[in-house]
């Protein structure tokens, strides 16, 4: 699936095991059946003493803050050696997760992985067109995104993110040997490479704080590191693979010295291409990367720029279909073609949101089911729609106060304890009170914000009332968290249909 006694063999082996993705599946909803309890016991908690050594930080991330990831990425190495697992088997496996069918027949649609253009409704037929260890690939991706940013949208985390998607894309499509295996095996290893610092990143420390503002400040990244964590990003990535068991091509890739393999020098350069290209597609220090890539895959780096331009459009659409758009405007290419700066609004998914609807209208058509048809239209919002968060708030006991019913999406964690709306209209986040019709919502640049979410209030929102005989009862919220565009009309249209459903549901109800 991805780490086996060596990288490499992991994610390729066609003797991938489906245990492997059972595993990473029943371990990311342990961990979110536990998260709340756990958030609770971190808030009473003291902050944890400051680490102050390479050997600290692995222990605290490996055994405090990433105890899941840690154990799922060593759960692959153990379950490798077992037996070839069947189409269906794998279909199935996906199928029991909404969120990551969704992901994988996103990618599977995309020119990156299906170049035939083929259209995939189906998991099977996914794996079946594009391949056994590519449908893995795209599991083992997702579910490794959704294990680190589950825990906080912190901006420096999304920028690894970001520079982590575009190095694994550029590895794979630039890699020399065409064959399934060699593939997943760079796509991977440019996608962990720099483990350490996604996993820093995705933990709120009081390290982590005062990094960030050394790093905005301006100040040397590997001197800040230094200063604030007694360690460095490259140190910690290399305690990481060998307390994770990540394997023996990962462990060759972060090693100091030359690379063993044409394999990993690919990996390395396409990942300090990533980095650098972030500041545009030349200058002396992307002309050397430039050469050495060349040098990889045997092509003049004129030739290999060209390509590399191409290739960033391609980690755009991948970091969508993984549920994460809001990296979009962080990669290279992401001014737009309109030269625009903003990233776009993802694409929505016009099959998926028919069938929504059309489940809908059955739901309406037999009993109505509030809980039903309203887990129906969030499902729509974030699947079809291209979401990332959304919330349905109805009225409290007092009538006073929104508060979360349901939930839906990266990033909502916290909101089911503290998101609340004042249907006066007051404090931080009166602003979202609705219309009398779904609307965006479009934050004033001093908006105020609220401690516990990042992003709440201060960014562009969909917003749609539920009333009952007239009254605002409820309203459904949707947001992208960091994402830097504000949703499309026909975003917004969209939307606007799947919230009709929830209020002719009420007034049905209501009329019986």
């Amino acid at each position: 699936m991805s780490l086996h006694k060596r990288l490499p063999d992991i994610r390729h082996s066609p003797e991938l095991n489906l245990e492997v993705i059972r595993t990473l599946i029943s371990l990311r909803f342990e961990s979110r059946a536990t998260q709340r309890c756990q958030n609770v016991t971190i808030e009473k908690q003291p902050t944890p003493s400051r680490m102050n050594s390479t050997q600290a930080w692995v222990t605290y991330l490996s055994k405090v803050e990433l105890p899941v990831l840690a154990n799922t990425l060593k759960r692959i190495n153990e379950l490798t050696d077992s037996r070839n697992s069947t189409v269906n088997e794998l279909a199935n496996v996906i199928l029991n997760d909404a969120q990551l069918t969704s992901q994988v027949l996103r990618l599977s649609n995309t020119v990156f992985y299906n170049q035939t253009r083929t259209q995939v409704s189906t998991v099977s037929r996914a794996i079946t067109l594009i391949g056994f260890d590519a449908v893995k690939s795209m599991a083992i991706s997702s579910l490794i995104v959704d294990a680190l940013l589950k825990r906080n949208d912190r901006p420096h985390l999304l920028r690894c993110l970001a520079r982590a998607i575009h190095a694994a894309v550029q590895a794979r499509c630039l890699m020399p040997k065409r064959n399934e295996t060699a593939l997943e095996e760079v796509f991977i290893g440019a996608l962990l490479m720099n483990i350490g610092e996604l996993a820093f990143w995705s933990c709120e420390t009081e390290q982590a704080t005062e990094l960030e503002e050394r790093l905005r400040l301006e100040e040397p990244p590997v001197e800040a590191q230094k200063a604030v964590l007694h360690s460095t990003f490259t140190e910690i990535t290399r305690g990481l693979v060998e307390a994770w068991s990540l394997g023996p091509f990962i462990r060759d890739v972060v090693s100091p010295g030359q690379a063993n393999s044409m394999a990993s020098s690919l990996v390395r350069n396409s990942v300090e291409m990533a980095r650098l290209s972030e500041q545009g597609w030349s200058g002396p220090d992307m002309d050397k990367v430039l050469e050495r890539l060349g040098r990889d895959i045997g092509e003049p780096p004129a030739v290999v720029r060209d390509q590399l331009k191409v290739n960033a459009s391609e980690a755009t659409l991948v970091a969508v279909s993984l549920g994460i758009p809001q990296v979009t405007a962080m990669m290279p290419g992401a001014e737009g073609k309109s030269g625009d700066t903003g990233a776009r609004a993802p694409d929505m998914d016009a099959e998926l949101q028919l069938e929504i609807l059309r489940e809908l209208s059955h739901c309406l058509a037999e009993k109505p089911d509030i809980n039903e048809v309203c887990q129906l239209v969030i499902e729509g919002i974030h699947r079809a729609i291209g979401m990332q968060r959304v919330a349905l708030l109805m009225s409290d006991r007092t009538g006073n106060e929104l508060v979360p019913r349901k939930l839906g999406g990266r990033g909502t964690e916290e909101w089911r304890e503290h998101f609340v709306i004042p249907k006066d209209g007051t404090g931080p986040l009166g602003p979202l009170l609705p219309h009398a019709h779904c609307s965006i919502y479009e934050p004033k640049p001093n908006a105020e914000g609220v401690a516990y979410d990042r992003w709440l209030g201060k960014v562009p929102a969909l917003i749609g009332p539920i009333k009952a005989n007239g009254r605002l009862i409820g309203l459904f919220y949707a947001d992208n968290a960091a994402g830097a565009y504000t949703p499309s009309k026909e975003q917004l249209s969209a939307f606007g249909h799947f919230i009709q459903n929830a209020q002719l549901c009420l007034t049905l109800i209501s009329t019986h």
